[in-house]
């Protein structure tokens, strides 16, 4: 009760402060009373979501996602705000104190400054604001296909040209628009690749958040097939459960899931991609992930019947895996395919310019292809979102990716 209380405490004392540069900057007395009208509104719905809504324990429910966007939304506005306000309020001190040392008396006040920082405050504030509204309204089913070629010196021959398509991430419990996600399927299947991979999280929680999508994902298609594995949040570790017993038949209950939609599910196992008499090993890891994550993954045992001189492709779920124990390990695996970070959901993206995340001072690899000692990895962005409910900057991904032969054409 006491962090509730200090908490609201603190985002009324932070929209008073902002309201300061509304009645600065804009004549219209409606905009104040609309302004603090929406973030008691917005403070309300967070608090009631998260203390008294349905379903409590679901902690990434669909309401309580929407209700903690808006005040990310409002706080990201406030703060931006207050920070110009603030600032000046300590000029304005730091000067009023020089002059009553100095003993002059003149009242500094400039009226005019007040009013084109408040301005400025408000419409540079604005931008975030704005952007992660419309990564709530259209920014999280924005999907874009991007489309990488990969050159090996020891791909098998009849392999080069070959094209994987992969999706990550799909976090089917924060879906709630059917069209959207139907295009996205048909968008994976337009792509008309050799082999589909999924690198993990089909659920936030439950395995039941995915039985209203299971017809749509079934439609899903490669003439090589289509192969799976588990990321964190499929194991059910993220919600209370009654008894361990529930909390392993959902995990058993997703598994089956993903086995009747087709995908043939990797739990820390290989599998060879056949062409004539060339192959490729596909290995496939449960969960491992750096810091309190869940360690299911064993790679020694996946990789036990592996012949060393096989070209591999590894998918696991988190990049810091590949990081830690993929690179160094003594096998060679030439292209692991993760997911996990979802690029936070945040970041700016310029192909050739700039690609920026809060997300990579907690992942080195955090979205697209990186190489490292001769081995490749790609961190796809994911095909859904995750808490906020929303993508800005960082659009949900397919991947397509080409594998070459060195020397072919």
């Amino acid at each position: 009760m006491l962090r509730w209380i200090v908490f609201t405490v603190l985002y009324l004392a932070m929209s008073l402060y902002t309201l300061q540069a509304l009645r600065s900057g804009t004549r219209f007395p409606w905009v104040y009373y609309l302004y603090l009208g929406v973030a008691l509104v917005v403070l309300g719905n967070f608090i009631w979501q998260f203390t008294a809504g349905d379903d409590p324990g679901r902690v990434l429910s669909r309401p309580k996602s929407y209700a903690f966007g808006f005040l990310l939304a409002l706080l990201t506005f406030n703060l931006i705000t207050i920070f110009f306000l603030f600032s000046e309020d300590i000029f304005r001190l730091v000067v009023a104190a020089y002059h009553k040392l100095a003993g002059n008396t003149r009242e500094f006040s400039i009226p005019g400054r007040r009013r084109f920082l408040s301005l400025m405050a408000l419409g540079i504030a604005s931008l975030p604001f704005g952007a992660l509204l419309y990564g709530m309204y259209r920014g999280k089913y924005n999907f874009r296909v991007l489309r990488y070629n990969l050159e090996f010196k020891d791909l098998p021959e009849a392999f080069h040209n070959y094209t994987i398509t992969q999706i990550s991430d799909v976090h089917s419990g924060s879906f709630d628009n059917r069209k959207k996600i139907e295009y996205g399927v048909d968008l994976i299947n337009r792509q008309e690749s050799d082999v589909l991979f999924f690198t993990g999280d089909m659920v936030n929680n439950k395995a039941s958040e995915m039985q209203p999508w299971t017809e749509l994902f079934s439609r899903l298609s490669a003439p090589d097939g289509k192969y799976s594995i588990l990321g964190n949040h499929d194991y059910g570790d993220y919600i209370p459960w009654d008894t361990e017993e529930e909390k392993a038949e959902n995990l058993e209950s997703l598994k089956t899931m993903q086995r009747e939609m087709g995908f043939d599910l990797l739990l820390n196992e290989h599998r060879y991609l056949q062409k004539g008499q060339d192959r490729i090993a596909l290995i496939g890891v449960e969960n491992w992930g750096r810091g309190g994550f869940k360690k299911a993954g064993d790679l020694d045992a996946a990789c036990g019947a592996v012949d060393p001189s096989d070209f591999k492709i590894l998918l696991s779920h988190d990049p810091s895996h590949w990081e830690d124990v993929v690179i160094h390990h003594p096998m060679h695996y030439h292209l692991t395919l993760s997911g996990h970070t979802h690029g936070m959901q945040f970041g700016i993206e310029i192909p050739g310019w700039v690609k920026w995340s809060p997300v990579k001072w907690r992942y080195k690899y955090w979205a697209g292809i990186y190489e490292e000692l001769g081995q490749f990895i790609n961190v796809n962005r994911g095909f859904g979102f995750l808490g906020y409910p929303g993508r800005v900057g960082i659009w949900p991904e397919i991947t397509v990716i080409t594998l070459k032969k060195t020397g072919l054409t």
